[in-house]
């Protein structure tokens, strides 16, 4: 749904704000349900392979292609930029294939849970999706996205804003950074 408004949102008034309010609104939603269907999934005792796939595959879309859709909706539309986004989504990828392929080998606790993230996990992208709701809130979208635009008329033009989805992909991915579960 966040990725539908989005698009929503990029076929009408860049200051109708309604559509993208949704968007960004829809992404805890992600959360809330990935929360809630390994919780399930633990207290029916019932997991699968099948079922390990589909919640990356979920937090995929909701936590790595719905916040650059959102991005790209609000403005971040160079070239340069959808370079930028596409890496995002792909760290997020690589970062949720890592993590089905290793869930297995990670030290786990009593409970047989994992100890701890390797790289950050994927839904705190929503630190991203709350900045650009701030954004939507000050009216700072398209001509008017915070830091302006870099290059500008050249083939190398891009929002510097677009570098905190490449910062926070590479934290994503990096096998450095251990982050205890809760």
């Amino acid at each position: 749904m966040s990725v539908f408004s989005s698009m929503r949102y990029c076929l009408g008034e860049p200051t109708e704000y309604g559509a993208i309010w949704a968007a960004l609104a829809f992404m805890p939603f992600g959360l809330f349900f990935d929360f809630m269907d390994g919780k399930i999934a633990r207290w029916r005792k019932k997991s699968s392979l099948m079922g390990q796939e589909l919640d990356s595959l979920a937090d995929l879309i909701s936590f790595g292609l719905a916040p650059a859709a959102a991005a790209f909706a609000l403005g971040i539309r160079t070239s340069l930029d959808h370079v930028f986004l596409a890496f995002f989504v792909l760290c997020g990828l690589t970062r949720l294939a890592r993590f089905n392929v290793t869930v297995a080998v990670l030290p786990k606790d009593k409970s047989g849970k994992s100890k701890y993230f390797e790289g950050t996990p994927i839904p705190t992208t929503l630190s991203i999706a709350s900045l650009m709701a701030y954004w939507v809130s000050q009216g700072w979208t398209h001509a008017n996205i915070p830091l302006g635009l870099f290059a500008e008329g050249t083939i190398f033009e891009f929002h510097p804003v677009v570098l905190m989805f490449v910062l926070h992909g590479c934290l994503m991915v990096s096998k450095s950074i251990h982050i205890p579960k809760p």
